[in-house]
């Protein structure tokens, strides 16, 4: 029983994790919209650096939003795989105690 509690404290932090992705993602999305929503308008794009504005070439600033919403994506496939192979050990685990207790 103490292995599944394991597992199960190890798949809620899987579950958060995927939840923050997601969050990420979302707020990435939101800004790549806004990006193209300014396209052609000559509006400028500033990147807070440590507290300071600077200002931003809109060709950059897209390709870093679109690379990192790549990225995010890539997280999520990765925690969600991970996600089912707990779920199958934990499945797995319960089989193996309800049997040891036949």
């Amino acid at each position: 029983m103490e292995k599944l509690e394991v597992l199960q404290t190890e798949l809620q932090e899987l579950v958060i994790a995927r939840q923050k992705l997601e969050t990420q993602f979302q707020e990435n999305k939101i800004v790549q919209d806004e990006f193209k929503a300014i396209k052609g308008n000559n509006k400028p794009i500033y990147k807070l650096t440590g507290g300071v504005l600077l200002p931003v070439e809109y060709e950059e600033a897209s390709v870093n939003v679109d690379k990192r919403l790549e990225f995010i994506t890539t997280e999520i496939e990765k925690c969600e795989q991970n996600i089912k192979t707990k779920q199958t050990e934990m499945q797995k685990t319960k089989s193996e105690a309800i049997a040891s207790k036949q």
